[in-house]
């Protein structure tokens, strides 16, 4: 998706993908997580806080339109936190298939942008960005210089 999604829709919307509600009996095999990643797809994509981005990119739920607005939050605050640690929003995105950095090379190399500008990183993202082999690799066109990560 390379147009900015509107904000006012949900992932539902967006994807057009509506599905059922999962059952949330204690008896039923819904899981907390399944269900809180139902209900934040019916929510618009503009009220997600960083915990719920956090949240759905963990589980790969909505990356075309979320993984931009992740972006938008790690460009203002790079170590943004949910529920979990400092950077977590940071080690959801940074945590995703390489392929979807192969697909959306500009994300990646804004990701690579943000990583660059960071001096201290807090043990969760400093053990991502090491993992992140394409932060060291060029992530397409107009990528000169691999980013070194020591």
């Amino acid at each position: 998706m390379n147009r900015r999604a509107d904000r006012r829709r949900s992932l539902e919307d967006l994807e057009r993908d509506s599905r059922p509600a999962p059952a949330s009996a204690p008896a039923a095999d819904a899981s907390r997580l399944v269900v809180t990643a139902h209900a934040l797809r019916r929510k618009p994509i503009g009220e997600l806080t960083v915990e719920d981005l956090r949240l759905l990119i963990r589980q790969n739920v909505g990356l075309p339109q979320l993984l931009p607005l992740a972006l938008e939050v790690l460009r203002h605050n790079p170590l943004a936190e949910g529920d979990l640690y400092e950077g977590d929003l940071l080690s959801a995105v940074l945590t995703r298939d390489p392929a979807v950095w192969r697909e959306r090379p500009e994300l990646g190399r804004e990701l690579a942008g943000i990583v660059a500008g960071l001096a201290d990183l807090p043990p969760g993202p400093a053990q991502e960005v090491g993992r992140a082999d394409f932060l060291r690799r060029p992530a397409g066109p107009g990528v000169a210089d691999q980013i070194s990560v020591a």
